[in-house]
């Protein structure tokens, strides 16, 4: 056995630090630098808002995109960077080294971003909405909406795309214009409307537009999505008796967003689309409808209701008679 000093073990310590503190940095800086592959490995990774670095760097070594999760967030920390990166959809391949990764995170170079239109929504707040997230600019997108040629092809029948924007997330790339978007969202509308309802709809002798109508003034209406089939019975009783509808989203389309409540003033505005004015339904939705509205006009709750009012908590209160109406309106709207 070969016994070594106590102080040659202490050198022999020393240089073996001294060799790893050295090969470290080299490692660390092979790893920044160095593809994990030669590119033919391609996937998309979202990266929501208020994620974890962390939870993307692991799935792209699971992917892998990376050899170490763990060395790609030590190297956007060194780098100050994994507070910056940009939220969206990113596509990436193996023959990207870990810096040009992380370069493109933190420039925003995304290859898609995620767009929710929520249920109910007119073209009006999708444009805004849009413009909010800086993906296109409101006016542009509304002039698409109201594209006679655009709506040739898109065979919608009416003045806008309004009702025929389907309720749904969409991944738009940075390469898409907003015709393209109108185009897609009505595609996913047609695709949903044709497995669901087209037939349903047919057999009870209603059109698209007539079920889209009706349906956008339920989504509106509904603040508890249970209510939707007694609303639609509402409306369905006030039709079969020649009533107006008296929906109060048709009282201000066109003019601002329905925030629940309506004043004298909204109702009494003559529009196409008042239906405290016009008998039977408007000239076309109020807003885009989601699948549970269209399935309430298709088979709405078998009621005698003709009126509703809304209670404080977000339900509605539902009567037969005008004089329960009348006392039910003084209880909720005292």
């Amino acid at each position: 056995m070969i016994i070594i000093p106590k102080n040659r073990k202490l050198l022999l310590s020393i240089i073996a630090a001294a060799c790893i503190l050295l090969l470290l940095p080299a490692g660390f800086g092979l790893f920044v630098a160095t593809p994990a592959g030669d590119g033919r490995n391609v996937r998309l990774f979202d990266f929501a808002e208020g994620a974890s670095l962390r939870r993307l760097a692991g799935e792209l070594e699971n992917g892998g995109i990376i050899s170490s999760a763990r060395l790609f967030v030590l190297y956007a920390r060194l780098r100050g960077a994994d507070a910056v990166v940009k939220a969206g959809t990113y596509q990436f391949d193996d023959g990207l080294a870990p810096a040009e990764i992380l370069r493109r995170m933190v420039a925003g170079e995304i290859f898609a971003s995620r767009f929710a239109v929520p249920e109910g929504y007119s073209v009006y707040q999708v444009a805004e909405l849009l413009e909010s997230r800086g993906l296109f600019k409101k006016e542009a997108f509304l002039k698409h909406c109201f594209n006679r040629t655009l709506l040739k092809e898109l065979g919608i029948g009416g003045k806008s795309v309004e009702g025929y924007l389907y309720p749904s997330t969409y991944t738009i790339p940075p390469t898409m214009d907003e015709a393209e978007l109108i185009r897609m969202m009505v595609a996913q509308f047609d695709k949903v409307y044709g497995q669901r309802f087209a037939e349903r709809a047919k057999s009870l002798g209603a059109s698209t537009r007539e079920v889209v109508t009706l349906a956008s003034m339920i989504e509106k209406e509904a603040v508890v999505p249970a209510e939707r089939p007694l609303i639609a019975s509402v409306f369905r009783n006030r039709l079969n008796r020649g009533m107006p509808l008296q929906s109060d989203p048709t009282a201000v389309y066109g003019v601002r967003a329905f925030a629940g409540k309506v004043s004298k003033q909204d109702i009494m505005r003559s529009t196409p689309y008042n239906t405290y004015l016009i008998k039977g339904l408007p000239p076309g939705p109020v807003g885009s409808p989601g699948s549970e509205a269209m399935e309430a006009v298709i088979t709405p709750a078998a009621t005698g209701y003709l009126y509703f009012v809304a209670r404080q908590d977000g339900t509605h209160h539902f009567s037969a008679t005008l004089e329960e109406h009348n006392r039910a309106v003084r209880k909720y709207l005292r």
